[in-house]
């Protein structure tokens, strides 16, 4: 009975290592990531066609989880968000989550089941971002699609999150700003929540 016990204890130690190995690493969180998201939109294609929203569930189920919600609504509001309080905040943090699911789904819907690969892994040293690249290939020799996830190591846990997607060179947090800046100078966050609640309706 001791052994069996220890081989648990010593089964369990060595699986939490490795999931501490690979939340350290957004190389391979990535590889992770993108592997799971990538095969279920191409294993339930069938689904997807005869259910589109079918594709959020995804989303929301594989890709998010690793994503830096907080931070990025943070860093979209810059300047204003020192002036927002807790609960402003919160309830703009929930209505840009669904907003980052709804265009990350919309950018989603062109992938087919195309076969795909990541920037190579490099060293890590004393980086706290890490851009890491994924690409799409056109299987009849168009324009490949250029994904670019910015990943951030998290300050308190060292763990990383992504919090940035640049596709073909436009990032999504540089553009909300500049789209955004109008609402925010005249109506504040409150204004923003709603405008963002508005797309998801």
């Amino acid at each position: 009975m001791f052994k069996f016990i220890l081989i648990l204890i010593i089964l369990f130690s060595s699986q939490a290592k490795t999931a501490e190995n690979v939340q350290s690493n957004p190389y391979k969180i990535m590889a992770i990531v993108a592997m799971h998201t990538f095969d279920r939109i191409k294993n339930e294609q069938i689904i997807i066609n005869h259910n589109p929203s079918y594709l959020q569930k995804i989303i929301e189920e594989e890709l998010l989880p690793y994503i830096h919600i907080k931070y990025a609504a943070a860093s979209v509001l810059g300047p204003y968000y020192k002036g927002s309080t807790r609960a402003q905040r919160n309830n703009y943090y929930k209505a840009f989550r669904v907003y980052v699911s709804r265009i990350t789904t919309q950018m989603l819907t062109m992938y087919q089941g195309e076969s795909f690969y990541i920037t190579p892994e490099k060293p890590i040293h004393t980086e706290t971002i890490v851009p890491i690249r994924i690409t799409i290939i056109d299987p009849t020799g168009g324009p490949r699609t250029r994904l670019d996830f910015q990943w951030r190591k998290n300050s308190i846990t060292g763990h990383w999150q992504a919090y940035d997607i640049i596709v073909e060179g436009v990032s999504i947090i540089m553009t909300k700003q500049n789209e955004w800046s109008y609402i925010l100078r005249q109506q504040g966050i409150n204004g923003l929540t709603k405008k963002l609640q508005s797309y998801t309706h």
